[in-house]
């Protein structure tokens, strides 16, 4: 029967449990540790890099029957590491896991598993839009569906634990990982993030939060740099989607951030990994290694002198299972224990939640046998890519339009599509999609069999803008430099109608893409020559549309003001190049929001909306740090108004309601936006927060009552005595669409005494819908 996960009954539980306590002391040293590592097969270094620092840590290639005779904890992407065949890949993981079941003494199977931040990282797997994307949509049901699906296709070739949803806080977009994170707020990162982890679990997949803590919030935006943020910034915004992930989403895994916090790398920070995770929060499920970091705080971080010193620092901090490949908790970490060094109760610790996890999984039950597919499967189903479409349509943001969009069917006109990023079928996703993650060190198969069936955006416009004539040039490339083919790109422009340019970024990992894992930047510059391709092509007066297809936000003011239209599209996976084609022509109606600001300067990073008093625009100083569009800006090709916002404050909540009407002449959806500033607190606090959203779809002349019940718990804060607190006093409460556009504001009061934040729920605001 194929592993799952469920809520067992009493009697199942407590049989579990016993079959857990007499397997843990029935087991040597050597089956103990076993239990705690990865294996990482079929990883072929002269193929390319496909984690941090691989080709220092992975050793040489081993035989599974070797490496696994006392056991295994987890095999390490056994789909996403080089192309397979999902049958036949499927089949070889069985037969792993039955050589597990019947030729080590105990019998006990691995878990196997993948990354799946943009659907599984599999060859001909379904391919999502990157998390930008997800937050830009503001639908965390329609996330929810997707993980669901995610997670469906990888218990189906019997993997049990998913590498994602990524919970940190945009807070510097020079960082190439932003095109992982959802968003510069916390609280919409905790509601879309939660809700990814709901839907890959209820398909009985392990969701793992990544990366627990401070990772994104690294010094000039670098990847593994180190982090100085305080107790309260951590506490209080880089925390918070973790908190309610574990709280409210009940998520059974978490991986550590790379990141050292002040000079402590939290690989071996027991107050993150155990008081905060385990302590304050009640998490129960199993801590992992980020790939290699164990062995990074001796060889990175300096602070282990050796693997032995790193492994015991590791796993007495809270890091249960390390992955993707034993390099030190199993000789080094026996060392430690038959020197005495350490206590083998902390084994037993860690060994203890995988143990507990597996059962609960029915790995350790008696009737398990593992599920081989016997025929082929779709992993790009139809249904899936109907989410995909729905997912990529729904986070199109149209920043600006004087009117040229929509262009209907462009009809007997010359449309000019140039740039480099028109005709690319790699434009369209992330780094740790499967297209970009692994086929770029295997370019003979990336040429002749992608595994994804996909249009590039100019064949979709093809597609989509039957009766107009379009031609193409390239212009130049994304990061080449290459100025030769911007006359001619002009040129081009100068003769049409229209021109639709598609700048952007190629993504990649450690250094081969402008974004991604490793492909951090200096400044927000467009990357190559394609500003001054831009500025060429806005220069001949043709009426010009400019798609933006990246993984963050760059520093655009000019296109912003020249452009007749801009559009940005966070590479929106297999169905995006349609998506963007159904936007241009009018056939979608956008409605996708900013996940993060559009940023005025290309050095004004980090910047965030959620700055204090202090961190705006002021006669102490010369620099405006105001972004060209704000969070939360997008258009649409309708209007909508606003009526009658009420608020008031109940002992633990404030409710508000507004009325929301579709004003223009076609079906639209609004965003619908509330924030909330407290007026005067003990500690500096954000001019405004985002405490709650809405997607309100309404046809031409129909309204809502939209209502929105905010926990007064979410404008809790870390005081100056360091507890986390609700302070009395007034809050202004205001429905926006955008931050920074102000549609109704009312001020309600809070009463009562300062409280203080504790218990296990971390509830979050509930909406409710009235159509009228």
């Amino acid at each position: 029967m194929p592993a799952r996960v469920e809520q067992p009954t009493s009697e199942a539980a407590e049989r579990r449990s016993r079959r857990v306590e007499k397997l843990l002391a029935d087991m040597s040293l050597d089956e103990k540790l076993a239990q705690l590592v990865g294996l990482w097969l079929n990883v072929n270094r002269d193929e390319g890099v496909v984690a941090p620092l691989q080709d220092a840590m992975q050793g040489e290639e081993v035989e599974f029957e070797a490496f696994a005779r006392h056991g295994l904890g987890q095999i390490t992407r056994h789909y996403g590491t080089r192309p397979v065949d999902p049958e036949q890949a499927s089949r070889v993981l069985a037969a792993r896991q039955r050589w597990l079941r019947d030729h080590t003494r105990l019998g006990i199977p691995a878990l196997a598993h993948e990354e799946c931040l943009t659907g599984l990282a599999a060859w001909r797997a379904a391919v999502y839009p990157v998390p930008p994307a997800w937050g830009a949509s503001f639908d965390p049901d329609l996330v929810a569906d997707m993980a669901r699906r995610i997670g469906q296709s990888m218990r189906a070739l019997g993997v049990h634990q998913g590498l994602a949803p990524v919970l940190d806080v945009i807070r510097d977009q020079r960082w190439g990982r932003v095109e992982e994170c959802i968003s510069e707020d916390p609280y919409e990162v905790a509601t879309i993030g939660a809700a990814y982890v709901r839907g890959l679990q209820s398909a009985g997949v392990i969701a793992t939060l990544k990366h627990f803590v401070g990772y994104s919030n690294s010094r000039a935006g670098r990847n593994l740099a180190p982090v100085h943020a305080g107790a309260r910034e951590v506490a209080d915004t880089l925390l918070f989607p973790f908190e309610v992930a574990v709280r409210d989403a009940g998520a059974g895994s978490v991986m550590n951030s790379y990141a050292e916090i002040d000079g402590i790398p939290v690989a071996a920070d027991a107050h993150y990994l155990t008081r905060v995770l385990r302590d304050e929060w009640g998490f129960d499920g199993t801590v992992v290694a980020d790939y290699f970091a164990v062995a990074f705080l001796h060889t990175l971080h300096a602070v282990a002198a050796d693997a032995e010193d790193a492994a015991v620092q590791a796993l007495s901090a809270g890091i249960d299972v390390e992955l993707p490949t034993g390099v030190t908790y199993l000789e080094p970490l026996k060392q430690a224990v038959t020197s005495g060094r350490i206590e083998e109760s902390l084994i037993d610790r860690a060994l203890r939640r995988v143990l507990r996890q597996k059962a609960a999984l029915g790995l350790l039950d008696d009737d398990y046998e593992p599920a081989a597919l016997t025929g082929p499967i779709d992993l790009d189903d139809p249904a899936s890519r109907e989410v995909a479409r729905r997912l990529a349509e729904e986070s199109i943001v149209l920043l600006t339009n004087d009117g040229l969009l929509p262009l209907g069917d462009a009809a007997g006109k010359r449309v000019a599509v140039v740039g480099p990023n028109a005709d690319d079928l790699a434009a369209l996703f992330g780094c740790y999609s499967f297209v970009q993650h692994v086929l770029p060190h295997f370019p003979e198969l990336r040429e002749t069999e992608p595994g994804i069936a996909a249009p590039t955006l100019l064949e979709a416009l093809r597609e989509e803008l039957p009766g107009a004539t379009l031609v193409t040039e390239r212009g130049t490339g994304v990061d080449d430099g290459d100025r030769t083919g911007i006359e001619a790109a002009a040129r081009l422009a100068a003769g049409s109608d229209v021109a639709i340019l598609v700048l952007g970024d190629r993504s990649g990992l450690f250094g081969r893409g402008t974004s991604g894992e490793g492909c951090d930047v200096e400044d927000l510059e467009l990357p190559g020559a394609q500003r001054e391709l831009a500025e060429a092509v806005l220069a001949t007066g043709t009426p010009t549309v400019v798609v933006l297809m990246t993984g963050r936000a760059y520093a655009v003011p000019g296109i912003v003001r020249d452009a007749a239209a801009v559009v940005q599209a966070f590479f929106p996976g297999e169905e995006g190049a349609g998506a963007i084609a159904r936007v241009l022509s009018g056939a979608v109606n956008p409605s996708g929001r900013l996940p993060m600001s559009l940023p005025r300067a290309s050095a004004g990073q980090p910047y965030s909306y959620l700055h204090p008093r202090l961190g705006g625009a002021g006669s102490v100083s010369n620099i405006d740090p105001a972004p060209v569009l704000p969070f939360g800006h997008g258009l649409s090709y309708t209007r909508f108004a606003y009526e009658d916002l009420a608020a008031d404050a109940a002992p633990d909540s404030i409710r508000c309601s507004v009325t929301v009407r579709n004003a223009g002449e076609r079906r639209g959806a609004e965003v619908v936006q509330v924030y909330a500033a407290d007026r005067v607190a003990s500690v500096t606090r954000p001019v405004a927060q985002l405490v709650g959203y809405a997607r309100v779809e309404l046809d031409p002349g129909d309204s809502a009552r939209v209502g929105f019940d905010v926990p007064v718990r979410l404008l809790a804060f870390t005081g100056r005595d360091g507890r986390r607190i609700v302070e009395p006093g007034e809050v202004g409460v205001s429905v926006r669409r955008s931050v920074a556009d102000v549609v109704a504001e009312r001020t309600v009061t809070l009463t009562g005494p300062v409280r203080e934040i504790t218990g296990a729920e971390r509830r979050l605001t509930t909406v409710s819908i009235d159509r009228r």
